[in-house]
C-alpha cells in the first residue's frame, strides 16, 4: 500500500491520471454537443465508450483492482469500429493520413494489451506504465485528428 501511495504522489502519474480524466470528459462532452445539420456518426459512440472505459481503468488503477483492469484492457484494445460505410467515408477523408491514424490505433491496441497482461500478473508498475502509453497514443491521435474531423463532419465549432 505504501508503494501505491508513493506511486500516486508521483507527479508524472498524477498528470497521466488527470489527463485521462480530462480527455474522457472532453470526449463525453463532444458527444453531448449537437449540430443541426449533421447526424452523429457511429465513431462518436465508439469514442464515448472508450472514454468511459478509460475512466473505469483510471479508477481501477487507483484502487489497485488489477482484475478489473485486466477485464477492461481488451475493451480498449479491441474496441468497436464504425460501420463499413462510415469507416470508408472517414478513410477517404483521411487520405494519406489514414496510415498515421491506423498507427495510433495500433499503438493503443498494443499498449492496452500489454496493460491487461501486466494487470493479470498484478504488476502495478507495468500497469501504470502501459496505461500511460495507451493514454499518450490516444492524446496523439486526438491532437492530430479531432479538430479537423469535427470541422469536416460536423461543421465548425
Amino acid at each position: 500500500m505504501e508503494n501505491l501511495v508513493s506511486q500516486l504522489l508521483n507527479p508524472r502519474l498524477f498528470f497521466t491520471i488527470a489527463l485521462s480524466m480530462a480527455l474522457a470528459t472532453a470526449a463525453t462532452g463532444l458527444g453531448a454537443q449537437s449540430v443541426e445539420a449533421a447526424k452523429p456518426m457511429a465513431l462518436r459512440t465508439v469514442m464515448e465508450k472508450l472514454g468511459r472505459d478509460m475512466q473505469a481503468v483510471t479508477g481501477a488503477i487507483s484502487k489497485e483492482e488489477w482484475a478489473l483492469v485486466a477485464e477492461l484492457a481488451p475493451k480498449l484494445a479491441k474496441h468497436a469500429e464504425p460501420p463499413l460505410a462510415e469507416k470508408m467515408r472517414i478513410l477517404t477523408w483521411l487520405g494519406t493520413d489514414a496510415k498515421k491514424f491506423r498507427g495510433f490505433d495500433g499503438q493503443v491496441q498494443d499498449a492496452a494489451t500489454a496493460m491487461g497482461d501486466a494487470a493479470k500478473r498484478g504488476d502495478g508498475q507495468a500497469v501504470i506504465a502501459t496505461f500511460s502509453k495507451t493514454q499518450q497514443s490516444c492524446l496523439a491521435c486526438h491532437q492530430s485528428f479531432r479538430q479537423p474531423f469535427v470541422e469536416q463532419f460536423y461543421g465548425s465549432r
